[in-house]
């Protein structure tokens, strides 16, 4: 039996030169499945379609988490040179007071945050001169502060990195800036034997900026290094 073909004579001919053109395209198959289970009528059941559909949307997942994982890999490559970056800047100051100022200006703007202190645990009650200096970056407060700020005075160890949203605002920590924060990285800090913790506080205007469901591996590397320089300079 023969027919006579009811599309265009070039178009056939492309066709029949090129199926991978019709077979590439996604829309123009499934248009085609759709049409053959028409022509077969609504009392079969075409396996093979059905199994087409599931083989289709398990690629679509698929193709749903390469994308994820790329974008993930991506973002993660740019947040450690946005690290190492900050790093580098911070090791470049040749004296303890610009090592300090500079937490709040380049090396803020590179970590893409509204604002940077270093709060430090101490047992004098008069603030000296260089905290006065410094009270743009640098807070003091009573010794065990750090830990009951970390732990939200619920007690028990106090993590290395602290991401959350901010509800509620310590001045003692943010001062002047204490408005402008709605989520934190909190960074513990060991400054060597004998010596009261301290803790580097980064706040964001943006409330979703940090939060628990980040990684910290990278805030963890740079507190590192930052509780490392911090132990040169009080030696």
């Amino acid at each position: 039996m023969s027919s006579s073909p009811q599309i265009d004579d070039s178009l056939r001919e492309t066709i029949i030169s090129r199926p991978d053109v019709i077979l590439d395209d996604q829309d123009v198959m499934q248009a085609l499945i759709a049409a053959n289970e028409q022509a077969m009528g609504g009392n079969i059941v075409d396996l093979r379609g059905i199994a087409m559909e599931r083989l289709e949307t398990r690629l679509d997942r698929l193709e749903d988490t390469h994308r994820s994982v790329i974008a993930a890999a991506y973002e993660n490559l740019a947040g450690t040179n946005q690290v190492h970056r900050a790093i580098l800047r911070m090791l470049d100051p040749t004296e303890f007071e610009g090592f300090l100022r500079d937490l709040g200006g380049p090396v803020a703007d590179i970590l893409r945050v509204d604002c940077v202190k270093l709060v430090l645990e101490t047992a004098q009650d008069e603030e000296n001169e260089a905290v006065k200096k410094l009270g743009d970056v640098l807070s003091v407060c009573a010794p065990g502060f750090i830990d009951s700020y970390l732990t939200m005075g619920r007690g028990g160890p106090a993590r290395q990195v602290t991401l959350r949203e901010v509800l509620v605002v310590d001045a003692r920590v943010y001062g002047d800036a204490a408005d402008s924060v709605n989520s934190e990285a909190c960074l513990k800090l060991d400054l060597g034997e004998g010596r009261l913790p301290g803790m580097l506080v980064m706040g964001a205007r943006d409330g979703q900026q940090f939060s628990a469901q980040q990684g910290t591996d990278l805030l963890a590397f740079f507190a590192g290094v930052f509780e490392r320089s911090m132990r040169r300079w009080l030696s």
